[in-house]
């Protein structure tokens, strides 16, 4: 059975963030992950997780200023010593927080860049360096074009290849559904080929990034297939609801029926 993961970003928006943790656990989860915490104390966002018995399964390195369009450092040349503080403030939450990865967004930039190829992967090697001590994994993740333009990690097999060259044992790939089938299609096919590299996996529905099962993808299947193939590592379920977060929540009970006919 696949282990879901609330992303408490996207869901539960009827709350302010800290208030989402309970409203998570009330809708019966016991994972959540979340974009970025940095605008609240790590004292605060523990005693949330460890009063409703969550699990932390991920957050994102710093991403430098993200309202005024940052999506990440790590490939950006001039960025490296802002990168390097990002990394340490990650891990001062992640002490406390102990979750199980960290997601690195790269930032904009050009693939045919040098520059920012060798930024990118000597800032990799930082993070992971960093992150090896506590047992956590860096994992990165490509995304579509459409939803963030420029980005500089757009493709999945440019990734994997990345993730190869640089070898570290905790260097792991972000396997997002929804972005995959926009960049590339053929879902099924590569989660079976990647799986040995794959750390974490999110989930929304194509096109629109709704709830899984109201797309154009049989999300429930794909999450079945996920399971079948040995995957044992969490699912964020990072989709925006339609509506109500948890009227919304009535997808899980397609998932369990699927399952117990297993």
């Amino acid at each position: 059975m696949v282990k879901l993961a609330a992303n408490l970003t996207m869901m539960f928006n009827e709350h302010a963030f800290l208030d989402r943790f309970a409203a998570a656990a009330d809708a019966g989860f016991t994972a959540v992950e979340f974009l970025f915490p940095y605008d609240h104390t790590v004292d605060a966002i523990a005693e949330r997780l460890q009063h409703h018995k969550l699990t932390l399964a991920l957050f994102n390195l710093p991403p430098g200023d993200w309202a005024a369009g940052a999506r990440g450092m790590a490939a950006v040349p001039a960025q490296r010593a802002a990168f390097a503080a990002s990394v340490a403030q990650a891990m001062d939450y992640a002490k406390v927080l102990k979750p199980a990865r960290l997601h690195l967004m790269s930032g904009h930039g050009r693939r045919d860049d040098a520059d920012a190829v060798a930024a990118y992967s000597d800032n990799i090697a930082l993070a992971c360096a960093a992150a090896a001590p506590l047992g956590i994994e860096i994992v990165i993740e490509p995304i579509n074009g459409r939803d963030m333009p420029g980005y500089f990690l757009n493709d999945f097999a440019w990734a994997a290849n990345l993730i190869g060259a640089i070898g570290l044992p905790n260097l792991k790939l972000q396997y997002d559904i929804y972005h995959r089938q926009i960049l590339h299609g053929d879902v099924l096919t590569s989660l079976a080929k990647l799986l040995p590299i794959i750390g974490h996996v999110q989930i929304a529905a194509v096109p629109h990034r709704h709830e899984p099962g109201s797309g154009e993808l049989d999300d429930i299947g794909i999450l079945q297939q996920l399971d079948a193939l040995g995957y044992r590592d969490f699912v964020g379920l990072e989709y925006r609801p339609k509506g109500d977060t948890v009227m919304g929540l009535v997808w899980r009970d397609h998932l369990t029926v699927m399952e117990n006919k297993l």
